[in-house]
Formats: C-alpha cells, structure tokens, sequence
C-alpha cells in the first residue's frame, strides 16, 4: 500500500477545497526520462479497481504494482513546492524526481 504523510495528506485537501471534484486520481504512465512518469489529476469518478487511500487519494490497479510501498510527501521548499514519491521500486530515476524506471 501506498503511505500519505501527514503534510502530503494536508496538500491534498487544500487542492479539493474550491474544488467540484471529489479525489486527486495519482497514475503512472509511460515517458519521461527513466521510462515512467507519475501523474495526478482531479476525479469524481473511483472505479471499481481504483485504491482509495486516506480521504481523497485514488489509483488504479495498474499504477498500484509500481507503487507498493512508496511513500506520498509535500514538501515546501525555498525553490518551490510539490509532491514527492518515495519510491522503493524505482531502480533509477531521473535528476527532476517525476520519473522512474523498475
């Protein structure tokens, strides 16, 4: 299962809140550098193969086998802010951190 941190959970409401949707839908697709990229976007709709994960977090079951086990962070940053995955699976990832290869 995928772990939300406590910062990365809060991220997460403040995104829905204004919002019509009801979840942020996090997917792997293929791309980017390494081979994988990690993608989110709003969602009203959880299918019936899609983890829920804390309130407000879905992914599909494909997506879920790459990230068994990886962790969901915000981090707020000088540079910026944004979501970091912790990824046990990735054997190689890319210097901007949205992409992975296994």
């Amino acid at each position: 299962m995928l772990t939300i941190t406590d910062s990365a959970d809060q991220q997460l409401k403040e995104i829905l809140l204004g919002e019509s949707s009801k979840y942020i839908r996090a997917f792997i697709e293929g791309g980017g550098c390494s081979g994988f990229n990690y993608g989110f976007m709003l969602d009203d709709v959880k299918n019936e193969d899609d983890f829920e994960i804390g309130d407000y977090l879905i992914i599909d079951s494909m997506s879920m086998q790459y990230l068994e086990g990886a962790t969901l962070d915000f981090k707020k940053e000088i540079v910026g802010s944004s979501f970091v995955i912790r990824n046990p699976n990735a054997k190689t990832t890319c210097g901007c951190g949205s992409s992975f290869s296994v």
